[in-house]
Formats: structure tokens, C-alpha cells, sequence
């Protein structure tokens, strides 16, 4: 089955319908004309880029240039968590734990699905590894970002209890539990919000991108369920290691709350 090539004036119209939309966005006086028409720039500008540059890379498909790439798409990552949270820790500590967190999480579970359930020869081809890796490090972004987000401002809003907590002589794990465990939930709820709606409410876009490439909707689906679980593992741990690492930060040696460790991001 051929698939079916997009022209640039086929695309143009589909843009046309954004701004479309950022007009009457603007007419209503809704504020959101702007950040709309910038983000649909910054998509076609984006993609188009790494159309390139995937084009490039599966000429080259050495592991030194899918390794770049994997670094700089890790380092934008965390860069995006921080900017997403209306309070950080202090220096660049929310980058770091942004950063480890995904590192650990996405790029371990990248890794052992490319290497033992999908088996691509060789394992880093860059055909599976890219969008794998791009899939499972996006959405573990967006669970560590929610998730420290969530943490960072309930603990700041609740020190009074937490200090109570640790008067009555709970530990610093005891004393943010609460807290920890609003902010997993926050950080895993998209997850499992997509995986109870997929194939119900909607076809994920993975398998309807495969589908309209011609690939048998049998395969399509397994892949798919894969994507789907290794997305919630790779979200989950990413999610719980950084949930874990920030809350750790608050507390001093002595486990005092130390909320003048957040600042407002600017």
C-alpha cells in the first residue's frame, strides 16, 4: 500500500485553520491568539528541522550521532521541567533532578525495549531507537514536570503542617508523604488517562500513524501497547525518582523544612 505524500500548500491550509482559530481568539479578546500562533511556529519549525536532521541520521546511523542527539533532546527536556514549574529549587538543582530522573528513567526503559523486546539489529537503528526514545522521554517529561510542579507548591503552601509533623517526630519521609503522594498522582494521571481512553475515545497516534502508512492494524496494535506500557513504567520511575530526589532537597541534615530553598520561576 503507497502512502499518501503531503504537499506544502496541502499543509499550508491546515495552518490556515490555526490561524483560523487565533483569530477569533484575538476577536474574543481570549489572550490566547499569541501563545497559539507561536507555538504553530515553532512546531513546523521544529519538525521540520529534525525531519533533516533524521533524514541525515539514517544515512549515518552511527551511535555517536544518535547519542548526540539523545543527550541534546535529554538536556532540552529538562530545561522544559523547570521553565513548567511555578516554583524551583534554588541554583540548578531542579535541572539536575529533571534531568537524572529522566536519564535513568526513559533512557533505561528505552534501551531494554530496543535491546530485548523489539530486537532491531543493530539495537540503537536509529529507524526504532529515535522515536522511541523521543516518545518515552516527551511523556516523562511532561509526568516529572507535573509531578515536581504539584510537590514544590503543596509543600510550600503546607509548611506549617509539615513542621508540625516534624515536632511530633516524624521523619522528613513521613512528614511529605502526603505530599508525595499528590504529586505522583498528578505527574502519573495523563498516563493512565490515556491508557483507560486508547482504542475506546481515541486511536493513539502511533498506531494511526502506522495504519495510514500502510502497516497491518494487528501489528500497529502491538506496537502500540508496547509504546503505551513502556511509556507509563518510563513515566512512573521518572516521576518517583524525581518526586524523591526534590523532597530530599527540602529537608536539611537535621530534617528542618527548608521551603526557602524554592524561588518563583521568573
Amino acid at each position: 500500500m503507497s502512502v499518501i505524500d503531503l504537499s506544502w500548500w496541502q499543509l499550508s491550509l491546515a495552518a490556515g485553520l490555526v490561524l483560523a482559530l487565533a483569530a477569533c481568539a484575538h476577536i474574543a479578546r481570549l489572550q490566547t491568539s499569541r501563545p497559539l500562533v507561536i507555538a504553530a511556529l515553532r512546531t513546523a519549525i521544529q519538525l521540520t528541522l529534525v525531519g533533516l536532521v533524521l533524514d541525515t541520521l539514517f544515512t549515518l546511523g552511527t551511535l555517536l550521532w544518535i547519542g548526540l542527539l539523545a543527550l541534546a533532546m535529554l538536556l532540552f527536556a529538562g530545561q522544559q521541567v523547570v521553565a513548567r514549574q511555578e516554583y524551583r529549587l534554588r541554583g540548578g538543582r531542579s535541572f539536575a533532578v529533571a534531568t537524572l530522573a529522566m536519564l535513568v528513567s526513559a533512557f533505561s526503559v528505552t534501551i531494554l525495549s530496543l535491546a530485548v523486546l523489539i530486537g532491531p539489529s543493530p539495537w540503537y537503528q536509529p529507524q526504532y531507537s529515535i522515536p522511541l526514545l523521543g516518545m518515552l522521554l516527551g511523556n516523562t517529561m511532561t509526568g516529572v514536570a507535573l509531578s515536581l510542579d504539584r510537590l514544590t507548591e503543596s509543600m510550600r503552601r503546607s509548611r506549617d503542617i509539615i513542621e508540625n509533623r516534624l515536632m511530633l517526630g516524624h521523619t522528613w519521609q513521613q512528614a511529605s508523604l502526603e505530599f508525595r503522594r499528590e504529586a505522583m498522582r498528578a505527574g502519573l494521571m495523563p498516563t493512565v488517562n490515556s491508557m483507560a481512553a486508547a482504542g475506546i475515545v481515541f486511536l493513539p497516534g502511533m498506531m494511526t500513524g502506522q495504519i495510514i502508512s500502510g502497516t497491518s492494524p494487528t501489528i500497529a496494535v502491538k506496537y502500540q501497547i508496547l509504546i503505551l506500557f513502556t511509556i507509563a513504567s518510563s513515566t512512573g520511575f521518572g516521576a518517583f525518582l524525581a518526586v524523591t530526589m526534590a523532597a530530599r532537597q527540602l529537608f536539611d541534615k537535621r530534617e528542618r523544612l527548608r521551603t526557602d530553598q524554592l524561588i518563583k520561576n521568573t
